[in-house]
């Protein structure tokens, strides 16, 4: 009697931990199975829980199994060395969220297993250095033989002949400011799918950017140009975050905003003959109160209106700040002056799988166009200015013309002086692309 009553214990809690089992199961399946979380930023977080969960989780429903029906798990050393499927991973497959971690390898994971043209980046990379450095050089030595043009002289005298090669030199400097100095890429290495997306894009895990949209060639082909001297406005600057501010603002520097940015750009591009409209409404402030939750619907609101009255613009540039890590400084040194990096982002309107209907964007493969030319010009012309594109799910305003981009200048620790230096090579940029140089 003693003996049976143990097994009927033993069984009893054996029964117990199993439904315990089951329903932790049937759990994790609801909250990890849910809603569809590619949007914004929660695939990463989605991503990220769904890796460590594969490794994990199945390991110890298998653990569990064995324990309470090992009559189960007999043969199953056969079917894996016969390549059969673990009945686990086949139920835990069917959990929408664990596919959508499998499937992502998202930004959590190092360079080189994301992007097998790694290695061909930092190859670049070190190419392009020793390119700069071997221009710095010729063109020191090039100063120096226009300094000595006049052959040696008693220190601390000048004769006309030296005079004249330092204004010789300052103008061979000041000339070298927009002469090409790095990359120029082939049509035949850019044509490869593979090689531009590496060198060229990011793609945010919400969207996708395929074959049938990304074409080099049909980019390159567009024709984008627009002739300066227009007595009607032809460029739109605006802010869909207005509040955006650099690390040295305060009420003693209030223009080291996103804004005060904006204000040196359009003047530049006035400087180059385009009629400019900056507008510097807060889009981002409601009732008083920082709001940018339909920040980009006030937005669309006001450059429609804007866009109505004038028609004839014809290039639409919205500049934010964008914000990184505290640790990661966005500058580089260009045309002598450490200068914040900036960066082009688009919105793709679609999902991963599909286009997003109710976020139409006819002008998508001009804005990719538009901003791919510019990546271009930067590259050849002030390498290491711009970073990779970043593609991502939604429309962000951009269809509003054909040659709409949102640029990201720089980041949170960027202070004013450094931002604004970057608006004087995005102009010389702009411009080659709008003059088709």
């Amino acid at each position: 009697m003693r003996a049976m009553e143990i097994k009927k214990y033993t069984g009893n809690r054996r029964r117990k931990r199993l439904r315990q089992m089951v329903i932790l199961f049937l759990f994790l399946t609801v909250f990890l199975g849910g809603k569809r979380l590619w949007e914004e930023d929660l695939t990463e977080q989605a991503g990220y829980l769904t890796e460590r969960s594969r490794e994990t989780l199945p390991v110890l429903f298998q653990a569990a199994f064995r324990h309470y029906c090992p009559a189960g798990t007999s043969g199953e050393k056969e079917r894996e060395e016969n390549g059969e499927t673990w009945w686990m991973e086949k139920l835990w497959g069917r959990i929408p969220l664990y596919r959508q971690g499998g499937e992502k390898r998202l930004s959590y994971q190092t360079a080189e297993a994301v992007d097998p043209a790694y290695r061909m980046y930092l190859e670049k990379k070190q190419a392009d250095q020793e390119y700069r450095d071997a221009s710095i050089e010729s063109r020191g030595t090039l100063l120096e033989n226009v300094m000595q043009a006049d052959g040696s002289q008693a220190e601390g005298q000048k004769t006309d002949g030296q005079a004249a090669g330092e204004e010789t030199a300052a103008k061979v400097l000041a000339e070298s400011s927009t002469q090409a100095r790095g990359a120029v890429y082939p049509i035949e290495q850019l044509a490869d799918y593979d090689f531009m997306m590496s060198h060229f894009f990011s793609v945010h895990p919400s969207t996708t950017a395929g074959r049938d949209i990304m074409d080099a060639a049909a980019f390159l082909g567009k024709d984008l140009r627009l002739a300066a001297g227009s007595d009607e406005p032809q460029i739109l600057i605006y802010h869909t975050h207005s509040q955006e501010t650099y690390a040295d603002h305060s009420p003693e520097n209030p223009e080291a905003t996103v804004v005060g940015v904006g204000n040196y750009l359009a003047e530049l591009l006035q400087e180059k003959g385009y009629n400019v409209i900056h507008d510097t409404s807060a889009y981002d402030i409601q009732g008083g109160q920082l709001d940018r939750s339909k920040a980009y619907t006030y937005a669309l609101e006001g450059i429609t209106s804007i866009l109505q009255e004038n028609p004839s613009i014809q290039v639409v540039l919205d500049l934010h700040r964008d914000g990184v890590d505290e640790d990661n400084r966005l500058v580089a040194q260009v045309n002598g002056k450490t200068t914040a990096r900036i960066m082009f982002f688009l919105g793709m309107s679609r999902t991963p799988e599909e286009a997003i209907e109710y976020l139409p964007n006819p002008n998508l493969e001009d804005n990719l166009a538009f901003s791919f030319q510019m990546q271009l010009k930067a590259e050849e012309y002030f390498p290491g200015f711009t970073r990779k594109i970043y593609l991502k799910g939604l429309r962000y305003n951009l269809h509003v013309r054909p040659r709409s981009s949102l640029i990201e200048v720089g980041a949170q620790n960027n202070i004013y002086e450094e931002a604004r230096n970057a608006m004087e090579p995005l102009a010389e940029v702009l411009d080659m692309v709008l003059q088709g140089k």
